[in-house]
């Protein structure tokens, strides 16, 4: 059947509405075509159109419509899919490492094809989804443990597509969302800037800061994300929403829609959150990276201006103070790396010590469990300092692990 024009004031929830009376490029949504689900949807029409068209065979059925409004309206963002652990992070890390390095191959193979043809391989992308799900959802340090060890700087782009993805899928688990919502949250992580192949590279790499006009094209990414994922009709709807949702801010201050509140859909926020904790601690043209402890301060004083408040607390939740992959300096001078979080005491996880005192790479590396408050040559407890940006080591971190 072919779509049907209708006043906004006769609209039903359920209805899919493919099409306006105006461009939808300025207009708040993020893409072309979507069902009628909440009231902040009908409000943003009601403000932007007259009348509408839609597909009356894509109308929505009460049994989806419910899941959507449920979704839409639900305030606690935790869901009810338990992970359990049921491996340790040294039985996951053999299994995490080829995963890892297949899907890091998988995402560059499909993002140059992508760049050349306008196609989506997501079969191939989503097969490493899949894998990446299941391991973080066996164990989380493992993955987590290989994604922030990572420094290389080559490809900022290409490294921060996987750093974004582990991450969503990490906190997915942790917020108890079901495996395909996790699947969602994670191919979303990988293709939320994919609209910055169409930049000029020159101004990606510029290391020093944008100016007006330079900032405002480079904003202009996350519409031509939408552009292109959209062509691509194996890509789920959810998925598309929440790339174009990743750069939307809780007081409406974002880009590019000024969506506020709770126009903003949980996995948008989720994407929004992440990207800027990723963009922090990942060494950028123009800015060096920032130890977690600061990137998840910044965060939190901005929380409920800038980015979902309950979702704050929960990310912090999830990766912990001290982050797994993070470099902790110890009362003692050493220095070592999160290896494994303490799900109960967050302040003392496990670390592996690879510098000595006097700042010299420990050949026989030890691992303390601190919660076992361990003893240092002193007498005194083992204790956490502060955590130091992986820049300041003389070596790759990733050389004990890969």
């Amino acid at each position: 059947m072919k779509s049907r024009k209708i006043l906004v004031d006769d609209l039903e929830f359920g209805m899919y509405v493919v099409e306006l009376d105006r461009p939808w490029l300025g207009t708040p949504f993020a893409f072309q075509g979507f069902p009628l689900t909440n009231e902040g949807q009908l409000s943003a029409l009601r403000g932007h159109c007259k009348s509408v068209f839609v597909d009356p065979d894509r109308t929505l059925t009460s049994e989806n419509l419910r899941k959507f409004e449920a979704r839409d309206t639900q305030k606690d963002v935790r869901g009810a899919t338990k992970h359990p652990t049921v491996t340790s992070v040294e039985q996951e890390l053999e299994t995490a490492k080829s995963t890892y390095t297949a899907c890091e191959q998988v995402t560059r193979e499909v993002i140059d094809a992508f760049q050349r043809s306008g196609d989506i391989d997501t079969e191939r992308l989503q097969a490493s989804v899949s894998s990446m799900t299941q391991s973080i959802q066996r164990n989380p340090d493992a993955m987590l443990l290989l994604n922030m060890v990572r420094q290389s700087e080559a490809d900022v782009g290409f490294r921060r597509a996987i750093d974004t993805s582990v991450l969503m899928l990490t906190l997915g688990r942790f917020l108890q969302y079901s495996t395909g919502r996790m699947e969602a949250l994670g191919m979303a992580g990988l293709l939320m800037d994919v609209g910055k192949t169409q930049l000029p590279r020159g101004l990606l790499d510029k290391p020093g800061a944008l100016s007006a006009g330079e900032f405002e094209l480079v904003k202009r990414h996350v519409e031509q994300s939408i552009e292109l994922i959209s062509k691509v009709k194996r890509i789920p709807a959810e998925v598309l929403e929440t790339v174009a949702q990743h750069h939307e801010r809780q007081d409406g201050s974002g880009y590019p829609f000024g969506l506020s509140g709770q126009r903003i859909s949980i996995d948008g926020s989720i994407a929004g959150l992440v990207d800027t904790f990723s963009a922090m601690t990942n060494a950028r043209p123009y800015a060096e990276s920032n130890s977690a402890s600061t990137a998840l301060s910044a965060i939190y004083k901005l929380r409920g201006q800038h980015y979902h408040e309950a979702l704050v607390e929960q990310f912090i939740q999830c990766i912990g103070v001290y982050p797994v992959g993070s470099v902790v300096e110890l009362n003692t001078r050493e220095v070592a790396i999160v290896v494994a979080q303490n799900v109960v005491r967050r302040l003392q996880p496990r670390v592996m010590i690879i510098l000595d005192d006097k700042g010299k790479v420990v050949v026989q590396q030890r691992t303390l469990d601190l919660v076992k408050d361990p003893k240092s040559r002193s007498g005194e407890p083992y204790r956490i300092v502060r955590t130091l940006p992986k820049t300041m080591l003389p070596i790759d971190a990733s050389e004990f692990f890969i």
